[in-house]
Formats: C-alpha cells, structure tokens, sequence
C-alpha cells in the first residue's frame, strides 16, 4: 500500500515520491533491464476488457499534452531514453485521442502500432512484487470537539522539500524534507513528537478524527475521505511530509509475534491496533514518517483522487511506481494473481502515481479505490508477478 496521491506540480519540483516516504539513503541502486517482447503475447493480452485501462491512459495523454515538452517524467535507461519526457509522448498520445475506448479491437490495434513492451527486471530478476493501496473513508469534524479529538496537519510554513539531485547527479531521485534551525537544515519533527504537540498552536489542523488509527491509515494511504456530522463528504489529498524513514507498523507487529507474519495485513493491523489501545499509540509512533494534507474541493465522488500527474486514479487501473526507473503517464502491463487467491490479474494499468517507499523497479503498488471492499482488497494484495512496460516505438530507420 501507500501511495502518493500527489498534485502535478510536484513532477516539475521533482518532489515526486507509494509511499509518500523519501527513498533509501544513497547507495546501489538496482540495475534495471527491458527485455523487448511481442505485444501480443503478454500474458492476458487478448483477454482484458481494455476499456478502462486505455481510458486511464488517455487521461493521462491529455495531462501529458498539456505539458512543455522537455518536462522529465522519470526513466532510467531505455525507459527514460524513449518514454522520459512529455514530448516523446505527444505522437503517440495524439494518436490514442482518436480511438474509442468502446472499441476493444481499435485498442489493441493502436496499441500494436503505436508501442513496443518490455519486460522489466533487476540485477537478473523478473519478479515482481505487488501491494495495494486505496482511498480509506473515515468519521470526522471540521472543527475540535470532545468526540472528534484528533487532529489532521496541514503542511507546516517551515517545512523543506529538497531533491539532492538538483545538487548532484549521483543523488538524483533522493529527496530531503527538514526545517530551517539556527541557518542550517535540520531532520523535522517525528511522528512521535507530533502526535505529542510538537505543531501545536500553528493552526494548522485542517479537520479532526475521533479514532487515532483512522488517522494513522490515512497518514498511511496519502488521501481519503472524511464522512462529516452533517454527512457531507470531505476529500483531503497530499500536501507534503516530514521527511522521516516509513518504517511498516506491520513487520514490527510480526517481529514482536502479536500477529503471525502470514497474516499482516491492513485489516489485522487496524483490528490489532484497536484491540490494544493502551499500546497502539505508541506503536504508531515507530513509524516516524508523518504526511501532511490538504483539502481537496470539486472532485466528484464517483472519481479516485488525484495521483501524480493530477489525473484521478482508476480502480485497478492505476499503478504507483517508482518513477526513477519508470516514467510517469507510461501505460504497464501487469500480470499478477487477485489478492489472497490465484485468480490472475492481467491487465492494462497506467504509471499514475510514485513511491519511495517502492525504491526498485521490482516494486509497485495498484490502486483499489476507496471504502471498505478496496480496502480488504488493498490490505491483503501481496502477490508476485511480471511487468511489462509499454513505451512509443522507437523512429523508424530512413
């Protein structure tokens, strides 16, 4: 889980991050390969009902379009040398506009003609592992009662996003979040001490929950939406975070024994977290990592909240990533098995949102939607599989 619902306007900072939490500190990266593959022979290709994921993709072309064309989408290698900026989409992205998403063999036709896939690996390894992430509906207020107690941040003034790599190449897809002390950048406030008060007084509470461990998940899950008194709905979204290493509440869980490492998943946090209340807190407190939120006004509830490019996420069709291997608005071909089961999963998904906690080629997460089915789907998917990425042929030779 954990994706990064994150505006646009972070892809031009470079301050795109499933995970909402910064990547590992510097050292060896995974060497990520594309091996080149028939099209139509992905697994499923002939299969899925392509609708949806070729409308997610559209969406992402007309996002894409709007973009100057030298705008960085992220890419190593070969992904970055075809499919890294804006304006190596704008053919083929022009193209898709004029199929309809209502004819299937049109879909498959363009996507033939216009891209070539590549199977993704690393260091020799084909495997894939996927999670799942979703958009948690929760009880709220927009003001501080006796009952809605919990407090939601806001980004702090004094909060400071840096990419390393805007200093040095060799640190490039690195990000930094601290605050100014006494002239110098200090690691900001933990989880711990903000949950102890450390932001207090800044007015800087957006809306208030009655359970804590709602407030945990959606911290975890980077938006969500807060069902207020009156029942009116509120959506918030990501507005930042404080730049600490996520460290799962799950695998601690697992290491202590207090729920079998088979049987981690959100649900059995959230149901173990609640059943130890005089514990949970300071469990939630070993994650030092803490995102900020904002809320997020006209969007209809019918639609998935905003990733990374601004478009609003699919069910099942949108895919979070990392995008120093993968470039933003790339179309992926997943091939993977349902959560808890072995029924496949073998679909058309776009590179709509990032993660640093994913931090390999080898990682991503698929966004299930929002309310209580796709959160049991994202809580339990973990399944291995093999992506494919989708990039614009390459010019024909003269």
């Amino acid at each position: 889980m954990r994706g990064v619902f994150a505006p646009a306007a972070l892809i031009a900072l470079g301050l795109g991050i499933a995970g909402c939490t910064p990547p590992p500190p510097p050292g060896q990266p995974p060497a990520m390969a594309l091996e080149p593959v028939a099209l139509e022979s992905l697994p499923g290709f002939h299969d899925d009902q392509l609708a949806m994921g070729f409308i997610a993709f559209q969406e992402s072309c007309a996002e894409l379009l709007t973009l100057p064309a030298d705008q960085k989408l992220g890419g190593a290698g070969l992904a970055g040398s075809f499919g890294g900026t804006a304006g190596q989409w704008a053919n083929t992205c022009t193209a898709a506009r004029a199929v309809s998403p209502a004819d299937g063999t049109a879909i498959r036709a363009f996507l033939l003609n216009h891209l070539a896939a590549y199977r993704i690996s690393a260091d020799g390894d084909s495997t894939v592992q996927f999670s799942g992430y979703f958009e948690p509906v929760v009880e709220g207020s927009l003001r501080e009662t006796a009952h809605y107690d919990t407090p939601l941040y806001g980004r702090p003034r004094d909060l400071v996003q840096a990419n390393l790599g805007n200093f040095s190449p060799s640190l490039s897809g690195h990000l930094i979040a601290g605050r100014v002390q006494d002239g110098r950048l200090v690691p900001y406030f933990t989880r711990s001490e903000i949950t102890a008060g450390a932001l207090q007084g800044r007015h800087l509470e957006i809306a208030w929950l009655a359970d804590p461990v709602d407030a945990f998940v959606l911290d975890i899950e980077g938006a969500g939406r807060i069902r207020l008194p009156n029942g009116k709905m509120v959506r918030v979204g990501y507005d930042g975070e404080n730049g600490q290493p996520y460290v799962p509440i799950g695998r601690i869980l697992a290491d202590r024994g207090a729920i079998p490492n088979s049987a981690i998943t959100l649900s059995s946090i959230v149901a173990w977290l609640h059943s130890h209340p005089d514990q949970a807190q300071a469990v939630m407190d070993e994650n030092p990592s803490y995102v900020f939120l904002r809320i997020l006004d006209g969007i209809p509830p019918d639609l998935g909240p905003p990733g990374a490019l601004g478009v609003p996420l699919a069910p099942a069709r949108a895919l979070a990533v990392d995008r120093t291997y993968i470039p933003l608005g790339a179309p992926i071909w997943v091939a993977t098995a349902q959560p808890q089961g072995d029924k496949p999963l073998q679909q058309l998904m776009v590179a709509e949102d990032i993660g640093g906690a994913l931090a390999t080629p080898l990682r991503a997460d698929i966004f299930f939607g929002w309310g209580a089915s796709a959160a049991a789907q994202a809580g339990a998917m973990s399944q291995p599989g093999q992506a494919y990425l989708l990039l614009p042929r390459p010019p024909a030779k003269p």
